[in-house]
């Protein structure tokens, strides 16, 4: 891997710190900030929201751009909205800080795995964009447990003007391995050829997959830690320990399937949703035992994001030569399934269901999310043949990896 792909992957850990860390510290924040915890829960919807939109829209406003200037744009706006973050006086100025920097945190994502992707072969997409996602994998081993400690010990604050710093660490490296220039004319990116992607149903179905995938996964992974306290019988203090292991998982994940989804993005798939279809079936079938439920999180967390090399490299593939729209719109159906899981698991738990309830909601999205992966499957020769792009505006037909299930 180059250099700059590597860097990329330290922007999203700093990037991501940010995302997840106000969950560990909103009792802190309510208490400061003189507003209830579910009101300071707001700050984290509000960054989901951001994220929703932002990457479409910066997607299409920064299409002419060179990839270079637009990275460094949205990551000096990421550090400035967290320096006045720290300095916010009150409630609502923090939580508009939180839906910019959200907004342009999708920016970011968006732009960076079609970077990655550019500057690796073809056969290295996968493997790039494992690179990247993993800085979010690390963030939620050592950044979320790193910045709730600093938020906890030296005020809330801290963890802002810490994400400040790694921000700006990560700017410096990509003004420094990023190539520069704006593409050629006959290479610079075409709204129009960009909008006609989005008229394929297949890159539609691919979203549909991602969206099911992550809604599977987010649906079991938040409500772990009263399904542990409650229902496992673990106490308070070792949930932060059980979730790094998700982390953990999660990065193993992503790291092994990184290497094989772009010889077998199906395979990949496959096993990575019928594998988080039976790690949540087994949780909530083990919950009560601690034996068997500590170690059924870590291949949570490994399965779930094994999908993410998978899933991103399809949309690649679909989109041909005019990847930057399509993918961004893939950020945004990432974080729709992040948004839906969660909201049909506390559903389930308000109705009376109990805490093992979002395992089975979990396993029920998995199955139709499989469904999707094996209709993806079947329709895959008819997606090479046809392109999505005029051949006046297309590379050449990118050949399947793998065939057909």
């Amino acid at each position: 891997m180059p250099p700059a792909v590597y860097v990329l992957g330290l922007a999203i850990f700093a990037q991501g710190t940010s995302e997840l860390m106000l969950a560990g510290l909103l009792p802190e924040m309510s208490a400061d900030l003189g507003v209830s915890i579910p009101a300071a829960g707001m700050l984290i919807s509000a960054f989901a929201l951001g994220m929703l939109v932002g990457a479409p829209v910066l997607a299409v406003a920064t299409l002419r751009w060179s990839r270079r200037t637009a990275l460094l744009a949205f990551m000096a706006v990421f550090a400035l909205t967290h320096v006045a973050g720290a300095l916010a006086p009150d409630y609502g100025l923090l939580l508009a800080t939180r839906v910019v920097s959200a907004f342009v945190y999708a920016g970011f994502w968006a732009l960076a795995a079609t970077t990655a992707t550019s500057l690796v072969p073809a056969d290295r997409r996968a493997r790039a964009i494992g690179v990247v996602t993993s800085g979010l994998t690390v963030a939620s081993i050592i950044g979320l447990p790193l910045g709730t400690v600093i938020g906890q010990q030296l005020g809330w604050q801290s963890a802002f003007w810490a994400v400040a710093a790694m921000s700006l660490l990560a700017l410096a490296g990509v003004a420094a391995t990023i190539p520069g220039g704006r593409p050629a004319a006959a290479q610079a990116p075409s709204i129009r050829a960009e909008l006609r992607v989005l008229a394929d149903p297949w890159v539609w179905l691919a979203y549909g997959t991602t969206i099911l995938s992550i809604s599977a996964l987010m649906g079991t992974f938040s409500y772990l830690s009263p399904l542990l306290t409650e229902v496992t019988g673990l106490a308070a203090a070792w949930v932060p320990a059980v979730l790094a292991l998700y982390g953990l998982g999660a990065f193993i994940g992503i790291s092994v399937s990184g290497r094989i989804a772009d010889r077998r993005p199906f395979g990949t798939l496959y096993t990575g949703v019928i594998g988080l279809i039976a790690a949540s079936v087994a949780l909530g079938l083990a919950a009560g035992s601690p034996l068997l439920a500590v170690p059924l999180v870590l291949l949570l967390g490994g399965f779930g994001f094994g999908l993410n090399p998978a899933l991103n490299v399809r949309v690649f593939t679909l989109a041909g030569q005019a990847p930057t729209l399509a993918n961004a719109v893939h950020v945004s159906a990432f974080n729709a399934g992040i948004t839906l899981g969660p909201l049909l698991g506390g559903l389930a738990i308000d109705a009376g269901a109990g805490f093992t309830s979002p395992t089975w909601i979990g396993a029920g999205l998995g199955v139709l999310a499989l469904g999707a992966v094996a209709l993806a499957a079947r329709g895959a020769p008819r997606t090479a043949a046809v392109p999505a792009v005029p051949a006046a505006e297309r590379p050449a037909p990118v050949p399947q990896a793998e065939p057909p299930a």
